[in-house]
């Protein structure tokens, strides 16, 4: 064959083997996150035993949180997450910028809807729980983990919590949480996409040990309030009865039903 056919063949064969490589590589590319997400849900960050029901069946499995989004109100109904006491590292990270979620299909709301609003981006995995490693720290500024709070609520009571919280991590060298806002009634909402803004918070502490369970559920307003969170102290059932979501159903109906309707201050240290 006449070199001059050559050599464009041999160009063309080239061109085509390395188009075919690099769509085989970018495949892999997005097989890997399923690849260490899975690894990470199968580490003591997480069980999946302890998730809630979701009222709109958007679930999302990020590899340091789970939650469940609600696209009408531009945010998670629930976040659920282990907090162990091997989590609680400080950290001097570089705060990241809040992007959106990808992994949800309608899109998590931009953080500009918050811009202006005069409600603070109130992470419900907070950055502190993720102390840990970068990736994990980062994972709590996708907008999936953010909701409209009151900048005193944020900064006062709910700040006090979530370091009882790990004050809590520690002692009983890890816990379950879930947390969120209560996305019924009626609502403000901000920005271009209508955030919604939550009138209530909720949080659900769980420690297990020795196939013993404990519980402790708080339902706060979104507002300005002084005094203890002890003072806002609920059981869950309450917490279910505004929000719809059944918290723990994998559990066995004697246990979640005991779980779910007392009260459990003494368990938790407060008389």
């Amino acid at each position: 064959m006449n070199r001059k056919y050559i050599y464009p063949i041999v160009i063309i064969l080239v061109t085509v083997a390395l188009y075919y490589a690099d769509d085989f590589s970018a495949k892999d590319e997005k097989a890997a996150p399923q690849t260490s997400n899975a690894i990470n849900r199968n580490s003591e960050v997480f069980d999946d035993f302890f998730l809630p029901s979701s009222t709109t069946g958007v679930i999302i499995a990020h590899n340091f949180f789970t939650l469940s989004y609600s696209e009408t109100h531009e945010q998670a109904e629930w976040v659920a997450y282990k907090l162990s006491d091997k989590n609680l590292v400080k950290n001097d990270f570089d705060r990241p910028y809040f992007i959106e979620d990808k992994s949800v299909k309608t899109k998590s709301a931009d953080w500009r809807n918050y811009k202006n609003s005069g409600y603070d981006r109130g992470h419900l995995c907070p950055a502190a729980d993720r102390g840990f490693s970068y990736d994990a720290y980062k994972e709590t500024f996708l907008t999936s983990n953010i909701s409209p709070q009151n900048h005193e609520f944020n900064a006062g009571i709910w700040n006090r919590l979530e370091q009882k919280v790990r004050f809590w991590a520690e002692k009983y060298e890890g816990v379950y949480v879930v947390t969120g806002g209560v996305l019924q009634g009626d609502m403000k909402a901000i920005g271009y996409e209508n955030v919604s803004v939550p009138n209530t918070f909720y949080k659900i502490v769980m420690d297990v040990a020795d196939g013993e369970y404990k519980t402790i559920a708080f339902l706060i307003p979104n507002k300005n309030v002084s005094g203890s969170y002890y003072n806002y102290v609920v059981s869950i059932d309450e917490i279910e009865a505004k929000t719809g979501i059944d918290f723990f159903p994998n559990l066995p109906d004697a246990i979640e039903n005991d779980l779910e309707k007392k009260v459990h201050l003494k368990a938790w240290g407060r008389k």
